[in-house]
């Protein structure tokens, strides 16, 4: 019996001790100051008031003789001493483990989301917003012009780093207002949100033409390259899926018709129906449950 209410009490205080106690932040010292002076002190008053209530037991069993005064002088300095010195230093510790805690993990996550090669956002964070993409809002589909030919006649390492510069062109562009994502190989999305749809246009011909009027020196070889790319809307009650397959099969006709140029889902002819020669690529209308190709 003595065992089983020792066991609840101890449950109890520490489930009271840690309700008491706001975690917060712990990204400053400030914090973890703050953290640890609300663990001393609610670890005194606990301290104080358990000792304070066994003086009464200690009399009455004869192990206390001093006269009551000093024992509650005594019985305070040391829950001070013990209860919140050391409850303190603990608690600031902790603080420091959670904090390390917590920044390994965001940058866990936040390295899980890039693409390692061009520091954009990678194909699942792509997936993400794209499954929750709402309001005013345009995908673009951009591939690097004629990216194997590099490769073949440079070697892949020349062919990363146009990737690492026309990456930098995007970032650049579009800034961190809208999402720009590495797809996989010489291919990006652009999530473009805001404005008119004219106006997102024109972002994404801008970054063509930059990147056309660049001369990229990638280990001491000048290249010119250019990209094309495909514009779509997403409009209300379309599905993610079909926005995709149209930004698809524009950039597929850009392609076709020479390249070096951005072609929006209105240059189709028809937006409702995609006739042939033109097959959507099944590795790219992904999954919006968020199956990546």
């Amino acid at each position: 019996m003595y065992i089983f209410m020792k066991e609840h009490l101890v449950d109890f205080i520490r489930t009271w001790l840690w309700r008491q106690i706001d975690l917060g932040s712990f990204d400053n010292q400030k914090a973890m100051v703050g953290f640890a002076l609300s663990i001393s002190c609610r670890a005194v008053i606990l301290a104080s008031g358990l000792s304070l209530a066994t003086l009464p037991l200690l009399y009455g069993l004869g192990f206390l003789t001093m006269p009551v005064e000093e024992a509650i002088k005594i019985t305070v300095a040391f829950s001070w001493l013990f209860g919140g010195a050391f409850s303190g230093a603990f608690a600031f510790v902790a603080g420091l483990i959670i904090r390390d805690l917590t920044q390994s993990r965001a940058e866990f996550e936040r390295l899980s989301r890039t693409d390692t090669l061009s520091g954009l956002a990678n194909r699942r964070a792509f997936n993400d917003a794209f499954a929750h993409v709402s309001g005013e809002a345009s995908l673009a589909i951009i591939d690097i012009d004629r990216f194997k030919s590099i490769n073949d006649r440079f070697g892949h390492h020349v062919g990363d780093l146009v990737i690492q510069e026309i990456s930098g062109v995007l970032r650049q562009v579009f800034s961190d207002h809208h999402l720009v994502a590495r797809l996989g190989g010489e291919e990006f999305g652009v999530i473009l949100k805001g404005g008119e749809s004219a106006e997102r246009l024109a972002l994404v011909e801008r970054a063509r033409s930059e990147v056309a009027a660049g001369r990229f020196i990638c280990d001491d070889v000048e290249l010119s390259v250019t990209m094309s790319a495909g514009v779509a809307e997403f409009l209300p009650g379309r599905r993610p899926e079909w926005v995709y397959a149209l930004a698809d099969k524009a950039l597929y006709l850009a392609k076709s018709d020479g390249r070096d140029r951005v072609l929006h889902e209105w240059d189709l002819g028809s937006a409702d129906g995609m006739s042939a020669p033109y097959q959507a690529d099944p590795s790219g209308i992904f999954s919006i449950a968020g199956a990546e190709a």
